[in-house]
């Protein structure tokens, strides 16, 4: 009987030491193979297994003991992890970093949009930093029903997403990252832009098309953007045609083109605005926030026509009338003849 004692004496011991020994493990110690305050990067992927969760554990090299790990968290029941992007600051114990997981407690990631003249293009920056793949969000873009859900139609989409910095969630689906990109469109058309908008006679969507035309004819220098949407904003009061040439390449889809021939003119295209009046059907690149807000804040001027300065500086001629316009040109012209710039 003394022997039996003795036994269940020293198992209650060595239960009671792997209790503790595990209690610390789990509790106390950091798990994480990394010094105090370093910070371990972790994706996890859509859809992941357990089992998948625990390769990928052991393949990133972020944890002191994988196996003291995989034990807790069958002892916490661990059945699905959440995926996402995870940034752990070492120290954590192995209960904290199994919470963080379980709960979902990712970190956002940066994207990153600046104009883009496609929608794939667009497709290509957002993907860049999330899950999606690009082929995923191109296909949204262009999905009729999609825009549509937003208010907008396949050829005015694309203006929804502002180009800017936005902290987003990596694992995102289409539905959670147009909805975010949405909120931010509303907040930025607020009511006052709103009501500038309204007495240009334009609704947001139309500013956003003549604001892509504005940024392609002046990428460069932000301060002559107001001047550009002026002389545009006359043009459109009058009926004028805009006979804007990035407009033009746009419907041609030669984007290397530095110059405009007559022949081009002729082309049957709804962004041919040498040959349809009013705005195209939608932006020729995703606007900016200043060419936005350069056409809603525009310059009162009497412009009608404007061409590259012949010293290429970046900079506009603008004019008044026909005749001091294509005096304007012909220096242009002459210049690019110089430089043997034919297209």
């Amino acid at each position: 009987m003394t022997r039996i004692f003795r036994l269940v004496g020293i198992i209650g011991v060595l239960l009671i030491l792997l209790l503790s020994y595990l209690y610390y493990i789990w509790y106390s110690a950091n798990t994480l193979n990394a010094s105090e305050g370093e910070q371990v990067e972790l994706y996890i992927p859509s859809g992941i297994s357990i089992q998948q969760f625990y390769e990928l554990i052991y393949e990133s090299d972020i944890l002191v003991n994988h196996d003291d790990f995989e034990l807790f968290t069958v002892f916490k029941k661990v059945k699905q992890v959440r995926s996402g992007r995870y940034i752990l600051t070492s120290p954590m114990n192995c209960n904290q970093v199994v919470n963080t997981f379980k709960a979902g407690l990712q970190t956002p990631v940066k994207v990153v949009i600046t104009p883009s003249r496609l929608p794939s293009n667009l497709a290509q920056k957002l993907a860049a930093n999330l899950e999606l793949d690009s082929l995923s969000i191109i296909e949204a873009l262009l999905s009729d029903s999609i825009a549509a859900h937003y208010g907008f139609n396949t050829a005015d989409f694309y203006a929804m997403f502002l180009p800017d910095t936005y902290e987003v969630y990596w694992n995102a689906d289409i539905t959670s990252l147009f909805d975010r990109f949405k909120y931010e469109y509303d907040i930025y058309w607020n009511s006052e832009r709103r009501e500038k908008a309204k007495k240009l006679n334009l609704t947001p969507k139309e500013v956003s098309v003549l604001a892509s035309i504005v940024y392609t004819e002046q990428s460069q220098f932000s301060d002559e953007r107001p001047i550009i949407a002026g002389l545009y904003l006359n043009r459109l009061e009058m009926g004028m045609m805009l006979q804007s040439d990035p407009t033009l390449i746009y419907g041609l889809g030669d984007f290397s083109r530095k110059r405009v021939l007559n022949a081009d003119k002729k082309i049957d295209s709804p962004y041919n605005t040498y040959k349809y009046a009013g705005l195209p059907p939608g932006p020729i690149y995703s606007p900016d926030k200043k060419s936005i807000d350069a056409v809603l804040n525009a310059d009162d001027n009497n412009y009608l026509y404007m061409c590259a300065k012949a010293d290429f500086s970046g900079y506009h001629a603008f004019a008044t009338n026909l005749r001091q316009h294509n005096n304007n040109a012909r220096q242009y012209q002459r210049a690019l003849n110089r430089a043997q710039i034919y297209h």
